[in-house]
């Protein structure tokens, strides 16, 4: 399971991620979705991401992507990749 978050100024850039986020998972919170499914799926959502939509993030856009294992791996994309800071979740 991933926990995806998003902030994209773009209206019509909003809609159409969210729009393709919605298909694999559902929402939680306007900007957040809980999505489930298999690990190739969950690398198909990052791969789309990376070369469909972040080269279209301006500045202020970011996605960030908390993958729910072990490890708790968080993957960033946009403006979230330069903030780097330590997460804990409880």
């Amino acid at each position: 399971m991933i926990v995806l978050s998003y902030d994209i100024a773009d209206n019509k850039l909003r809609t159409r991620f969210s729009k393709y986020i919605r298909k694999y998972g559902h929402r939680i919170q306007y900007s957040v979705y809980e999505i489930n499914n298999s690990p190739r799926m969950l690398n198909n959502i990052i791969a789309d991401i990376q070369n469909t939509y972040e080269k279209q993030f301006g500045q202020e856009d970011s996605v960030i992507i908390f993958k729910m294992n072990p490890n708790c791996d968080i993957i960033k994309f946009g403006y979230a990749k330069n903030e780097e800071s330590d997460l804990i979740i409880i």
